[in-house]
């Protein structure tokens, strides 16, 4: 067994910047180290580089530029990505044989397998393409009359909004949106739901973890609200999945959809769909599934012909991030921004519009700068030092509630990136 320090051989440039580099055997040290850091605290493990370094060797990177957009789409770890392409090379031999009856059928070991992860019973598991679609099969497979309200925030996610609005355009049901300060509270959050209920409620719809600013929703609570009610729950999830522990079934929620090339790290294009059990019959879906599968999760995976490499690849995104440990990497994401966080508030003119509470916040933070528009920041920081990061800019150009840029880093950031990303900022704000 190798001590934690054997795990890591150093390698820096010219300047003494140490980058991560890709190893062959990276999947390997990676379990190994994991299982050196059993019994460690995970906050004392989330500044331990030794370890972070051996994480950091599983991919192949472009490290000329510091991407801090990770909430967007994250790059898969090598062994990942090699799966995925081994499993389009098995496929493209005869894919009437090798891919419909060879790797196809595997997708119930990734079912059985997520649920396990998650926390779910596997028959209430759909593996979808994305978060969007998973969410739309919710959405647009409940029935409502004219006049039924959903009710959500105003800064939920604008491709689910304009799904519930299609609904409004053709069907006449009724969207509601509340607003909220950021960060806001727990209790805040809860009341505003419940004073926004009314007779017509039938669904609410929000977010478990914020896109815009990283907030954790109270989940549980706002779904325990809506059931007192007999009221429809649907939780975005899109950012949450493999980014900081919980359990779906922990909310008793009628549907949940994340995406699977956010934080866990798998292929891109796969998603989740978690469905209660006594509403797989009752949602129609997306495409037409046989009256044969009316009551089986599988009818919402009914979408033609498509690869099967991107959905069985998820197996080894699951080994990989079980090797980090789910507590070890939010313990992680939040040290890293914590660490721009902090040392940038110290400026005067920084606005954080993110919790540094761990319970409220994990990697995603959005900051602004007095004066500048997240487009400016985002320019200039591409520019000065090839750093990727996301505008972001609630509300009207008459009546802004927020602006600034989301900054999201991952297991593969370095601090030596973070670093950058807070001289950079340092030297506009000062500006």
């Amino acid at each position: 067994m190798w001590t934690r320090r054997q795990f890591l051989n150093r390698t820096s440039t010219a300047a003494g910047a140490a980058l991560a580099s890709y190893h062959p055997n990276g999947l390997a040290r990676l379990l190994e180290a994991g299982t050196a850091q059993n019994g460690r605290a995970p906050v004392d493990v989330a500044s331990d580089e030794d370890f972070w370094r051996v994480v950091q060797e599983g991919f192949t990177l472009d490290r000329t530029i510091v991407n801090l957009n990770n909430g967007g789409v994250c790059p898969s770890p090598r062994v990942v990505h090699e799966a995925l392409k081994r499993y389009l090379d098995i496929s493209n031999q005869s894919p009437v044989y090798h891919m419909w009856q060879v790797l196809e059928p595997n997708i119930e070991s990734v079912r059985r397998d997520l649920a396990r992860d998650i926390g779910a019973n596997p028959e209430t598991i759909a593996i979808t393409r994305n978060a969007s679609e998973s969410l739309q099969t919710a959405q647009l497979g409940i029935d409502l009359k004219p006049g039924d309200e959903v009710l959500t925030t105003n800064q939920d996610y604008g491709r689910m909004m304009q799904t519930w609005e299609q609904r409004v355009a053709r069907e006449g049901i009724k969207l509601s949106k509340i607003s909220f300060p950021v960060p806001p509270t727990q209790a805040d959050l809860v009341r505003r739901f419940e004073q926004a209920i009314t007779p017509a409620t039938k669904v609410l719809h929000f977010m478990h973890i914020s896109n815009l600013t990283g907030h954790i929703f109270p989940v549980k609570e706002i779904c325990e609200a809506a059931r007192k009610r007999n009221i429809i729950t649907i939780v975005d999830g899109a950012h949450a999945y493999a980014h900081f522990p919980f359990k779906i079934t922990d909310f008793d929620c009628d549907y949940y959809g994340s995406s699977l090339h956010k934080w866990l790290l798998a292929p891109i294009g796969t998603g989740l769909l978690y469905v209660r059990p006594d509403r797989i019959e009752k949602t129609w879906a997306l495409q037409p599934a046989g009256a044969g599968q009316a009551k089986n999760i599988r009818k919402f995976e009914e979408i033609g012909t498509h690869p099967a490499a991107n959905h069985n690849a998820i197996a080894e995104a699951l080994v990989f991030h079980r090797g980090i440990g789910i507590e070890r990497k939010a313990a992680r994401l939040q040290y890293l921004k914590a660490r721009w966080a902090k040392e940038l508030t110290r400026l005067d003119r920084i606005e954080l519009h993110t919790s540094l509470d761990p319970a409220l916040s994990c990697a995603i933070g959005t900051v602004g700068i007095k004066g500048m528009t997240p487009g400016d920041i985002t320019s200039k920081l591409w520019a000065d030092r090839r750093i990727i990061a996301t505008g972001i800019t609630v509300g009207p150009p008459e009546a802004i509630e927020y602006a600034g840029i989301r900054v999201t880093p991952n297991v593969y950031t370095t601090l030596d990136e973070v670093d950058v990303f807070i001289d950079a900022m340092t030297k506009l704000a000062k500006s």
